[in-house]
């Protein structure tokens, strides 16, 4: 897995005036023919790409026989906010296939909007599987499961399952190598483990699959339904929004991967698994690449706070 020699300084934060904190990453580029356009550390480096993968699990969905409206499709691949909106398009996956939330193999969990969540627990609600943020992807896997006449009971979350070993050989088609590894992501179903260049590769390839394919069907999802991917508030839907044209998921423990259908490309990993740096060595990375982010950049800013006010922010370095 990661080797610590891999990462080099990608970000710093500064709080009133002085530098606080450094930030360690890989990031890798790619030009519209493939070529890496540069590199920030080690790009070969083995990594999980964790919720980054979604985009590559719905793609191994859609060409296995899901078909889902657009904004269903893009809640397939999201990492959703868990918010009324989202719930209900959740349940409509479900329901597809005459499924219910019991159906469902992932944790409950509250919601990742904060004020929805607040408001659950003032009313007294609680933690529920359907507003947990991959419950879109379960969704997806169980109807494109029944579809297939394949079991539909918990085995959907084993590595054994016909459709784990539908979605490794897309994830392997894709990044254009073997996963080195599959371990268990957060939510339960095998986390593949594949190089930040192939993430990068990967992506690529979904957002110039062309209209009417499989894998651009995701594309298309995910670009025309950003908020279903994340949510009004959060900076991989505001990446979609600003940019046109722009592919994007985040991923836990730090990663994060954009492409756009010209063929350029981005894919990164912050080495401690820390949030806050993405956004902008996305942006200096895309930059880079001659992407126009004026519109995105003061819209995804980290703030560093004091006393609930802005007195600093979080600065990409490289590349």
């Amino acid at each position: 897995m990661a080797n610590p020699e891999a990462f080099v300084p990608v970000a710093i934060t500064n709080r009133s005036g002085l530098d606080e904190s450094v930030h360690f990453g890989a990031v890798v580029a790619l030009a519209p023919n493939g070529d890496v356009a540069l590199a920030v550390g080690d790009p070969t480096v083995a990594i999980y790409p964790r919720s980054s993968t979604k985009p590559l699990q719905a793609a191994a969905m859609v060409r296995n026989g899901l078909r889902l409206p657009a904004e269903l499709l893009a809640l397939a691949c999201g990492s959703h906010d868990g918010t009324a909106r989202h719930v209900e398009a959740a349940r409509r996956i479900l329901a597809t296939a005459g499924l219910d939330e019991a159906s469902l193999g992932n944790p409950a969990d509250l919601p990742l909007d904060r004020a929805t969540a607040e408001d659950i627990l003032r009313t007294g609600g609680t933690r529920t599987r359907l507003q947990m943020n991959c419950s879109g992807k379960h969704g997806g896997m169980l109807v494109t499961s029944a579809h297939n006449g394949w079991p539909v009971d918990l085995s959907y979350l084993t590595s054994e399952h016909p459709l784990q070993q539908r979605v490794t050989e897309t994830v392997d088609e894709l990044a254009g190598e073997t996963c080195s590894h599959i371990g268990v992501d957060g939510c339960g179903l095998p986390a593949h483990v594949i190089s930040l260049v192939g993430l990068a590769r990967s992506y690529r390839a979904i957002a110039m699959a062309g209209q009417g394919s499989a894998d651009g069907m995701v594309y298309t999802a995910m670009t025309t339904r950003p908020e279903m991917v994340g949510g009004d508030n959060r900076d991989v839907t505001k990446f979609m929004r600003h940019i046109p044209g722009l592919m994007a998921k985040d991923g836990a423990e730090g990663v994060y991967a954009a492409a756009l259908p010209d063929g350029r490309a981005v894919a990164l990993k912050i080495a401690d698994g820390g949030n806050r740096a993405r956004p902008a060595v996305m942006i200096a990375a895309l930059r880079a690449l001659g992407v126009d982010t004026s519109a995105v950049e003061p819209l995804v800013g980290e703030a560093v706070l004091g006393h609930g006010r802005p007195v600093g922010e979080v600065r990409a370095i490289a590349p």
